[in-house]
């Protein structure tokens, strides 16, 4: 069965808050973090607001996946982290 939207945001949203506060991560949550990115990106809910963020999204996970040190890929990407998540928040 789907995840629902709302579960996938939600589940977007955990993956970038844990990101963000464990200063690490995994090429697994980065491919998922892409899954999620390319289902939402489908969904005639998601605003043109939202779609943006999500490409950035991608790009960050995509980056990630196939980066030799993930986390300081994601410690350099701290700011974003935070700001993306504050932005779905707004637009979801």
């Amino acid at each position: 069965m789907p995840l629902s939207y709302n579960h996938q945001v939600t589940l977007l949203k955990d993956i970038l808050n844990n990101h963000q506060t464990d200063c690490c991560g995994t090429v697994a949550e980065c491919e998922q973090l892409e899954r999620l990115v390319k289902s939402l990106m489908v969904n005639t809910e998601v605003s043109q607001n939202m779609k943006n963020i999500l490409q950035e999204v991608y790009q960050y996970s995509q980056t990630g996946a196939g980066t030799a040190d993930l986390d300081q890929h994601i410690t350099n990407h701290q700011g974003n982290l935070s700001q993306w998540v504050n932005e779905i928040d707004q637009f979801s």
